[in-house]
């Protein structure tokens, strides 16, 4: 059974959810085009690169969703780990 709308709290309402995304990929994009109104004079070579930034930080945070998914099946447990052990002595 799922609540209307207008009794949902406003952060998990659909429309709000839409609007924080729209909102979100406007404020991202406004980021990186103001680069065309700051310059900036990169440090290494790549750097000074037009969205450079966003291009490394989109990057970065895959590889570590990459590294801990892998990490994960590592560090893995079975589901009965946890389960307690019966010691027939």
């Amino acid at each position: 059974m799922t609540e209307p709308d207008d009794k949902l709290h406003w952060l998990v309402r659909p429309e709000t959810i839409k609007k924080l995304w729209w909102g979100g990929c406007l404020l991202l994009a406004l980021t990186v085009l103001a680069q065309f109104v700051f310059g900036f004079e990169g440090y290494f070579g790549i750097d000074g690169w037009f969205g450079f930034g966003a291009v490394f930080g989109f990057l970065s945070c895959l590889a570590m969703v990459l590294f801990t998914k892998g990490l994960g099946y590592l560090l893995k447990r079975p589901e009965n780990y946890y389960d307690p052990v019966d010691h027939d002595d």
